[in-house]
């Protein structure tokens, strides 16, 4: 049985093509080829598909595009979305709802999503000649995922989590796990994501593919598991920064898992040249070494989070709010607010933020006062 997996697939500016299943612009003979010589094409579908808006309370941006656009998921024979992710919910309940009738009416299946928690959580089993291959899918936490009342994405859960893939393991031969999560734009593990994916080989996938990051990452090889830390987008029109032009399809065949590198040109994608190919495999690899060192892993994290973090402090601290502050921020070339946050958050401060973030009883009271206040801006605008 040989499956293909592809990362983020949605329809932008290019839908008029989806609508009109345009396949030969979109994505061209040749990848066409690799799919339809396929048995099973596994892909995640980061957008709800509706006909009209109805738009949550958020922070981001609410995609959305046309039911029509099955059109072209009908052409390609896809057989599986996920719709474990953080854009599956952004037209509310009724836009994942419009998302799974007009999956099931074109008899595409999907994992990942679902009424409430209990039934986002479902795995989902494919049987060819005896072999049987189970699929889990979970996010972190957006705005998108389920509660035991409410409907939404299958939220990756400790507490939960592992056992169901325990028990999926439990009933098949080959499971994939396909973990929305990773920060975006990054392209190696983090220290926690890590730890996470491991654990996930260790209750028995024997595939972990983490969609999320838009760009790709790297693999590890893991007690008998195979890990992706992100494979970019297959088709996500959005930006056209150095990370989005290139990603991964991923082949698994007879347990042995490879590689298959693309290339996005403006509104499509297409099979990478020879050249382009053997570069973006040897950055992977390159990487994939890299992270069998536990400090390279470490040290590549605390590099990247030391500059995030003034974006965080920027927006915590309410300047972002500030034009003024914004029009001297871009005028020194977003040198200004490092020299304000460094200024403004003292170590007492910064040690209080910490602690309300790392302790388990403060995040938790956190966490649940702001969503009580969303929910009650919500109840305000309605």
């Amino acid at each position: 049985m040989k499956i293909i997996i592809g990362a983020d697939f949605v329809p932008t500016k290019n839908e008029k093509y989806f609508i009109n299943a345009d396949w030969k612009y979109l994505i061209g003979e040749d990848l066409r080829r690799i799919l339809e010589e396929s048995d099973y094409r596994i892909f995640n579908l980061e957008v709800p598909l509706c006909t009209n808006k109805t738009p949550i309370v958020k922070y981001g941006p609410n995609l959305m595009a046309s039911t029509d656009s099955v059109a072209l998921f009908k052409a390609l024979k896809i057989d599986l979305f996920t719709l474990g992710n953080n854009h599956i919910m952004d037209q509310g309940e009724d836009g994942l709802k419009s998302t799974m009738k007009t999956l099931s009416e074109a008899k595409i299946s999907f994992v990942g999503a679902g009424k409430s928690k209990i039934d986002a959580s479902k795995s989902f089993i494919v049987e060819r000649n005896e072999f049987k291959l189970g699929i889990y899918a979970c996010a972190e936490h957006e705005f998108s995922c389920a509660d035991y009342n409410k409907a939404g994405a299958n939220p990756y859960d400790p507490l939960e989590t592992y056992e169901q893939i325990y028990d999926l393991k439990e009933h098949c031969n080959y499971v994939i796990v396909l973990y929305h999560g990773g920060k975006e734009h990054y392209r190696y593990p983090s220290p926690d994501l890590q730890k996470i994916c491991r654990k996930f080989i260790d209750k028995g996938a024997d595939l972990v593919v983490c969609q999320h990051s838009h760009c790709i990452g790297c693999e590890e090889k893991y007690n008998n598991g195979t890990i992706v830390y992100g494979q970019g987008n297959f088709l996500f029109d959005r930006s056209d920064i150095d990370e989005w032009k290139t990603s991964l399809l991923i082949a698994v065949e007879n347990g042995n898992v490879s590689y298959i590198p693309l290339k996005k040109q403006d509104d499509k994608v297409r099979l990478a040249s020879k050249i382009e190919s053997e570069q973006i495999l040897q950055g992977f690899m390159k990487r994939s070494l890299e992270i069998k060192n536990k400090e390279k892993v470490n040290t590549n994290y605390n590099q990247f989070t030391s500059e995030l973090i003034y974006d965080y402090l920027w927006t915590l601290s309410g300047a972002s709010k500030s034009i003024v502050l914004r029009f001297i921020n871009r005028m020194s070339g977003y040198k200004f607010y490092k020299k304000y946050l460094d200024k403004k958050y003292n170590l007492a401060s910064i040690l209080a933020i910490l602690n309300y973030f790392e302790c388990e009883a403060h995040r938790e009271v956190i966490i649940n006062a702001l969503k009580n206040k969303v929910y009650r801006s919500e109840e305000d605008l309605k």
